[in-house]
């Protein structure tokens, strides 16, 4: 069994920056593919970015440029460092691990950006 737990969220202006993390507890982090998702007030939950057990990433074009997506495989953790943050990019965030078998998720953060 694996938890993800969420924690970086919160209020920041225009423009600024914000770096979530997911911790990951349980064993054969290495093997999940990890992906960060986020889901705004009456709309559905949509992929921003995914780092394979390889490194390579990729990202929603919404996003791209301005969010970047990393692991750290000892301390089983995915960060996602997100800057000139825009309105339109608040959500809750949420973390997920997926293997050929398997698919977990956080409990999500909340990411508001306003003035």
């Amino acid at each position: 069994q694996v938890q993800l737990v969420e924690s970086g969220g919160g209020l920041v202006q225009p423009g600024g920056s914000l770096r979530l993390s997911c911790a990951c507890s349980g064993s054969m982090f290495s093997i999940y593919t990890m992906s960060w998702y986020r889901q705004a007030s009456g709309k559905q939950r949509e992929l921003v970015a995914t780092i394979l057990n390889s490194g390579s990433t990729d990202y929603a074009d919404s996003v791209k440029g301005r969010f970047a997506i990393s692991r750290d495989n000892v301390k089983k953790t995915v960060f996602l460092q997100m800057n000139s943050l825009k309105p339109e990019d608040t959500a809750v965030y949420y973390c997920n691990a997926m293997s050929a078998l398997l698919n977990f998720w956080g409990q999500g953060t909340q990411v508001t950006v306003s003035w």
